[in-house]
């Protein structure tokens, strides 16, 4: 048995076997390095663990009680695992499979945005590759998230795997033959018109699903939060008209995905499907609109050819996205209400924005503080 930290993480390595033979030394040293470190933070690697008896079971149940909260088990394999289930451990545990390993050299990029990649491995399946390698919570999350959008009616690409990819995380979908949005407009330019209405349907269609109350986070909390990782950079009294601005905002039970630009819409067949689904929330329909206008306007304003170096579209077509989905979104409504839609999108996108360059430290640091300047300066106007 050996030991490591990982961050706030205890780690204990498994090794071999835990039977009869070893099992009370075993509890012993799991005992004290329990009490070494008062239970806290503790997880067990079974990456190098082949076998588990009885005993060993016995003695994984007295390291549980002894931390006093669900053991997490961590790297198990196929074999320990099925000891696990049978025993009806994985019910008492946190029990994690061991993940298994994928090459994607010679793979087709798909996508690309501020946290992964996403690559074709066939015909029949896509991954999405996380940049940073400590992403398993978000995958997991990201998993449940569209788990729970699937049960409530929104079209949505569940993840069926989690898979190592090198020294990275990956999340793995079936999505047969599918293309994103994107390769839609990219591949059919004369049929740009036509792409962005049936785009802006099918906005409308997630948002015109409504769920219960506490299913899912609000949107505007979300942005709250923002605002406090954003207190260096945002002057205080524009942050206290924000917060305001936000608390204005009436509840809202309708779904809102978070980030519903083209690259996040498949194709399956002439099915849409939303993937990344771990910004899933209710508000506002603005709270997804603002994504578009981050996406295709405020990136390219100090970097004229970023959505063709990000999307390979030109400026002017991400334009034409943007001020079309909007006007064929709102089609047939009052002015004022367009008008005030479009003020509440720019100030939510804007945060937003700032929040992607300072609190996640995307994109080209030259221009970073160039967009800060132009972005508090698109709020304060939106004040006036």
């Amino acid at each position: 048995m050996r030991t490591e930290t990982e961050g706030d993480k205890n780690i204990i390595y498994l090794i071999d076997r835990i039977d009869s033979v070893n099992a009370e030394e075993v509890k012993k040293e799991l005992s004290d390095f329990a009490d070494e470190h008062n239970g806290i933070g503790i997880v067990l690697d079974a990456d190098e663990l082949k076998y588990i008896s009885s005993a060993g079971l016995r003695v994984l149940m007295f390291l549980n009680k002894k931390v006093g909260e669900p053991l997490t088990v961590r790297n198990v394999s196929a074999e320990v695992y099925e000891i696990l289930d049978m025993t009806k451990f994985t019910s008492l545990l946190n029990i994690k499979k061991k993940l298994r390993s994928i090459s994607i050299d010679g793979c087709e990029v798909i996508g690309k945005g501020a946290v992964g990649t996403v690559y074709r491995i066939d015909d029949d399946t896509i991954v999405k590759v996380y940049e940073n390698r400590d992403s398993l919570e978000l995958i997991e999350n990201e998993q449940n998230m569209a788990k729970q959008a699937f049960l409530m009616g929104i079209p949505t690409a569940i993840s069926f795997d989690i898979v190592k990819v090198g020294d990275k995380l990956g999340s793995v979908f079936e999505l047969l033959k599918a293309k994103t949005y994107n390769d839609l407009i990219i591949d059919n330019p004369e049929k740009l018109e036509e792409s962005v209405r049936r785009y802006a349907d099918f906005i409308h269609q997630v948002h015109s699903i409504e769920v219960e109350k506490d299913l899912l986070p609000a949107a505007k909390d979300r942005f709250i939060g923002y605002l406090d990782d954003l207190k260096d950079v945002v002057p205080e009294d524009l942050t206290e008209r924000l917060r305001e601005f936000f608390d204005d905002i009436p509840e809202d039970l309708h779904v809102v995905h978070g980030d519903i630009q083209m690259k996040n819409v498949m194709l399956s067949g002439d099915e849409p499907l939303l993937i990344d689904m771990d910004t899933l929330a209710v508000g506002d329909p603005v709270f997804d609109l603002m994504g578009l206008y981050v996406t295709y306007v405020l990136f390219d304003e100090d970097e004229p050819d970023n959505t063709e170096k990000f999307l390979g579209i030109s400026g002017n077509t991400a334009s034409y996205i943007w001020k079309n989905t909007f006007k064929y979104y709102y089609e047939g409504e009052d002015e004022a209400v367009i008008k005030e839609a479009l003020r509440k999108i720019i100030i939510i996108g804007s945060v937003r924005f700032l929040h992607i360059i300072c609190g996640m430290n995307v994109g080209r640091q030259d221009l970073k503080q160039i967009r800060i300047e132009h972005t508090i300066s698109h709020l304060r106007e939106q004040f006036a």
